[in-house]
C-alpha cells in the first residue's frame, strides 16, 4: 500500500498540533508553579518581616522590664538603708532608756 501525499501532511499536521499542545501544557504548568513559588516567597517574606517586628517589640519590652526591675532594686535598697537607720536610732533610744532606768548616765 502506498501513502498518499495528503495523508502524510495530515499526519504531520496532527503531530505538530500535539507537540504544540504539550508545550502549551508544560508552559502553563511552569507558569502555575512559578506563580505558586512567587506567592509562597511573598508569604515567607511577610512572615519574616512580622517576626523581625515582633522580635524588636520583645527586645523593647525586655529593656523596659529590665529598667523597672533596676528601679525596684534601687527602691528596695533605699528602704533597707532607711530601715537600718531606723533600727540604729531605736537601739540608741533603747540603750538610753536602759541607762536611765538602771540609774546610769
Amino acid at each position: 500500500m502506498s501513502h498518499s501525499p495528503s495523508g502524510s501532511r495530515s499526519t504531520a499536521r496532527l503531530a505538530g498540533e500535539e507537540a504544540f499542545a504539550d508545550a502549551a501544557t508544560e508552559e502553563g504548568s511552569e507558569s502555575q508553579i512559578s506563580a505558586l513559588l512567587f506567592d509562597m516567597s511573598n508569604q515567607v517574606q511577610d512572615s519574616l518581616q512580622n517576626m523581625l517586628k515582633m522580635t524588636s517589640e520583645i527586645e523593647q519590652c525586655g529593656g523596659e522590664i529590665e529598667a523597672e526591675i533596676e528601679q525596684a532594686k534601687e527602691g528596695v535598697a533605699d528602704k533597707c538603708r532607711a530601715l537600718e537607720e531606723e533600727k540604729e536610732r531605736f537601739q540608741k533610744v533603747a540603750l538610753a532608756a536602759l541607762n536611765i532606768l538602771s540609774g546610769g548616765i
